[in-house]
Formats: C-alpha cells, sequence, structure tokens
C-alpha cells in the first residue's frame, strides 16, 4: 500500500504557517489588552472584545501588576 504525503505536507505547512500568524496577532494583542485596563475598561469587555477567556486576561493583567479594582 502506498501512500502520497503530498496532502499531509500541505497540511503541516499551513499548520506551522498559522501557528507563526497566532503567535503575532498574539504578540500584538497583549499589549492592547493592557492598555485597555490600564484605561479601566471592564474585564468583561475586554474579554468579549479580545476573544480570549477572563482567566487569561485576569492573568496577562497580573503578570502585568495590575490587579482588578
Amino acid at each position: 500500500m502506498t501512500y502520497d504525503l503530498s496532502r499531509l505536507t500541505d497540511l503541516g505547512r499551513t499548520y506551522a504557517e498559522q501557528r507563526a500568524a497566532a503567535e503575532t496577532t498574539r504578540q500584538l494583542l497583549t499589549p492592547e489588552i493592557l492598555a485597555a485596563a490600564r484605561a479601566k475598561v471592564k474585564q468583561g469587555e475586554i474579554v468579549r472584545a479580545s476573544g480570549l477567556t477572563r482567566e487569561r486576561v485576569r492573568q496577562l493583567c497580573r503578570a502585568a501588576g495590575i490587579e482588578p479594582e
């Protein structure tokens, strides 16, 4: 039995490209989340706008020294 690896290779390449794009987006998203938190935007609004979980937003804020009010 033979298997053509071309589809698997294409999917692997696509996965790597999308993963790199996601990392770039994360690097842009984090400072925006922190700017919003510093501007006193409610955490729930940041969660809805960013698409991240409340827990992840809280973690990012705490790591930057921003405590919830």
